[in-house]
Parts: structure tokens; C-alpha cells; sequence
């Protein structure tokens, strides 16, 4: 089989921890070859975001529609999208492209810093890109913003919020629980069928990023031929090592990235 080509539709993070740096870097931990159409510029380290740059939405998609006239593309991955229109335009190129195995990383706030989305984004997503989606894997926060409700507060309210995505058009949704207490499980529903995806909580700081790591490494898996719930839990695991290894990486005083080459450089 030919190596799996993808394409990050995100932001990007100078200091290599988010957006397109991180799903490069995903995309070629999992043996594939990565491509980026680039929506916005962040001034941004691991101690916040200070400015937030657009790209215009035309830019957006003729970067996006060079790639698929010349690029056979197996997966995509999209992240943040700041406005709107930028998101209307994405969905437009995709749409034309017919492209398939579509991951998003629904993108709305920084932990830390300037706002990453303008007020309609969310609209925006569910009523242009949701459609077109495979998967959509938003932490707690997203959920209760796109399903207009309160935030989860455990697996039965995620599963709700899960359901209420798909039913809005997306083939499937995975709600993350991270943030709730105790060890984080994932909720995913996809074709009628739920699938609670349990794991280990890393004590780190070096968790930067991990929403932008975990989307890209479903994609590529999906993009190898994997099973939806097999390419998320074989993704859930690489990023729990991932983030044990992110320690020796030393970047930043404050949240540091995961180490996406742990395999390669050594392994946590």
C-alpha cells in the first residue's frame, strides 16, 4: 500500500506544541506523509496564546483545493478555524473534493490567552462542516458549546451530547472526558452503538496539544484501513505514551508539548 497522505486544516503554533506543527509531526510518527492548509497564525508558547491572525477564507480554500487537484489525500484533519466564513469556506473545498475520512478537532478556546474562535463559530460547524464529518472529538467544553447544554459532569450527559452530534449529521462523536475527576474515559458513539473508551491519567504538564494529537493519529489510522473504534483506541494509547515521554522533552516553562516521536527517539 502506498503511504497514506494527509491533510491538517488547522492553525498554526509557533512553538510546535498545537495546531498543524502537531499534526505533522503525528501524521509522520504514524508512518504517514502530512500536508497543511494553514487558517490562521497564533502568537503563542507554552504559557498562552497572545494574538490570533485569520487567514482569509479565500487563502483557506485555494490551499486546500491546490492540494486535492494535484494530491491524492487518504484522511484530513481539521483543527482550528477561527471565523466562520473560514469554516464555510473549508466545508465548500471539502465538499467539491468529495473527501473522505474527515476528522475534526473542534477548536473554540484556549486553556490559556486570547480567544481562538469568534462568536458563531459554533453555528458554523453544525450547519457546514458536521455534515461532511467522520468523526468529531470535542473535550467537555466544546460539547456543551455545540450542543448548546451544560457541561457534562459524567458518562451518561457525554453520551447525550455524543447522540445530539450525530443526530446534527456527524457519521460519529467523541466526547472526551479528560477533565472530569477520576481516570478519563472517552464516550463514543458511532453507527447506533456506544463505546466507553476508558484510560490512565498522566500527571504532567506537558499536555499542550493533545486534542490536535489525538485528532491526527485517528485520521492517520483511518487513513491506514483502521475500524473507527479500533483507530481511536489504538490512537488513545499512543498519546498516554506520548504524554509519559513529554517530560524529557524540556520545552517551555510552562505546558509543554507530548512527545509525538516516542517511539522513535526512545519511548518514554
Amino acid at each position: 500500500m502506498a503511504i497514506p497522505k494527509l491533510l491538517s486544516i488547522a492553525g498554526s503554533d509557533p512553538s510546535g506544541g498545537a495546531g498543524v506543527q502537531a499534526d505533522l509531526k503525528t501524521f509522520s510518527a504514524f508512518g504517514c506523509y502530512g500536508m497543511a492548509a494553514v487558517t490562521a497564525l497564533t502568537a503563542q508558547n507554552t504559557t498562552g496564546v497572545t494574538r490570533v491572525f485569520p487567514i482569509p477564507p479565500d487563502m483557506v480554500a485555494a490551499q486546500i483545493d491546490a492540494i486535492f487537484s494535484d494530491i491524492a489525500v487518504h484522511a484530513v484533519k481539521i483543527g482550528m478555524l477561527a471565523e466562520p466564513a473560514i469554516a464555510e469556506a473549508v466545508a465548500a473545498s471539502l465538499r467539491r473534493a468529495a473527501a473522505k475520512n474527515i476528522v475534526l478537532d473542534p477548536v473554540l478556546t484556549a486553556t490559556r490567552g486570547a480567544a481562538l474562535s469568534e462568536d458563531g463559530l459554533p453555528d458554523a460547524i453544525i450547519n457546514h462542516l458536521l455534515p461532511l464529518v467522520d468523526l468529531i472529538t470535542p473535550n467537555l467544553a466544546e460539547a456543551a458549546m455545540l450542543t448548546r447544554t451544560s457541561l457534562a459532569r459524567d458518562t451518561d450527559e457525554m453520551t447525550a451530547q455524543a447522540r445530539a452530534l450525530v443526530e446534527r449529521g456527524a457519521r460519529a462523536a467523541l466526547v472526551k472526558g479528560g477533565h472530569l475527576d477520576g481516570e478519563p474515559t472517552d464516550v463514543l458513539f458511532a453507527n447506533g452503538a456506544l463505546t466507553l473508551l476508558s484510560g490512565r491519567r498522566v500527571d504532567t504538564r506537558h499536555a499542550h496539544g493533545t486534542g490536535c494529537a489525538l485528532a491526527s493519529a485517528i485520521a492517520a489510522n483511518l487513513a491506514k484501513g483502521f475500524p473507527l473504534a479500533e483507530a481511536v483506541a489504538d490512537a488513545k494509547i499512543w498519546l498516554e505514551q506520548a504524554l509519559v515521554a513529554g517530560e524529557a522533552l524540556r520545552v517551555g516553562a510552562g505546558a509543554g508539548p507530548p512527545n509525538h516521536f516516542w517511539e522513535l527517539w526512545g519511548g518514554p
